[in-house]
C-alpha cells in the first residue's frame, strides 16, 4: 500500500475578514479568484497586503478567499525575525493569545490585535484517505522526504480529516527549503504505532 503524499509549499499568506477587507481595500471588496486551491472552495487572491512589525515589514503578501471569521496571518519563522515578531506555531483557526500586526492596503491600515501564526505542519486527508493510509483527525504522525542530498523526517505532523479535503502534506518555506523540495514533490508517511 502506497503511503506516498503529495507535498504542497504554503508562502505567507493572511486570511482575512470582511471587515478588515473593507479597512484594506474600501467598503464592500470583493476578493478577485487568482488561483483555485486543491482544498475546495479555497482560492489565492489576486489581492495582497504589506504585514507590517516592529522591526519590518513583509510586502505583497497574498490573499487566500473566501473571506473569513477572524483575522488569521501565516507567516514562516524566517519572517518573523524580519518582522521582529515571535508567533507562535499553531493549527489555522487557533489564535487565542497570538500576537497583533498592522497590515496596509491601497485605501488605509488595519491595526490586528491578534492573529500572527506560523502554521504549525499538517496533512489534509478525506475520511477515506485516511482510512486508507491509518491516520485518525487530529493524530500526529512522523513523514520522511527523500530528497537529493537534504533527506529530512518531519515530526509533529498533525492530521486533519474532512470530507471535502483533499490529499496533501503542507509545509512551509523554510521547511520545504531545508528537505529540498517544493509543491509537487511527495513524502512518505511513517506509519503511526500500533493503537491499542
Amino acid at each position: 500500500m502506497s503511503l506516498r503524499l503529495p507535498i504542497a509549499v504554503s508562502a505567507r499568506h493572511a486570511h482575512l475578514a470582511q471587515r478588515t477587507i473593507d479597512l484594506l481595500f474600501g467598503p464592500g471588496y470583493q476578493l478577485r479568484p487568482r488561483t483555485w486551491l486543491s482544498q475546495t472552495g479555497q482560492f489565492a487572491a489576486e489581492e495582497s497586503v504589506t504585514v507590517i512589525g516592529p522591526r519590518g515589514r513583509l510586502e505583497h503578501v497574498r490573499l487566500m478567499g473566501p473571506p473569513r471569521a477572524h483575522d488569521q496571518i501565516e507567516v514562516s519563522r524566517t519572517d518573523e525575525l524580519d518582522l521582529g515578531i515571535d508567533a507562535p506555531v499553531r493549527m489555522s483557526g487557533d489564535l487565542a493569545g497570538t500576537p497583533g500586526v498592522t497590515l496596509e492596503g491601497p485605501s488605509g491600515c488595519a491595526q490586528l490585535t491578534s492573529g500572527l501564526i506560523s502554521a504549525r505542519r499538517h496533512i489534509h486527508a478525506s475520511p477515506e484517505d485516511a482510512a486508507r493510509l491509518g491516520i485518525r483527525d487530529g493524530e500526529t504522525v512522523a513523514v520522511r522526504v527523500d530528497s537529493e542530498g537534504r533527506d529530512l523526517t518531519f515530526g509533529d505532523v498533525t492530521v486533519r480529516v474532512a470530507p471535502d479535503y483533499r490529499l496533501e502534506l503542507h509545509l512551509d518555506t523554510d521547511e520545504a527549503n531545508a528537505a529540498g523540495v517544493e509543491s509537487g514533490s511527495t513524502a512518505e508517511l511513517i506509519r503511526p504505532r500500533h493503537r491499542a
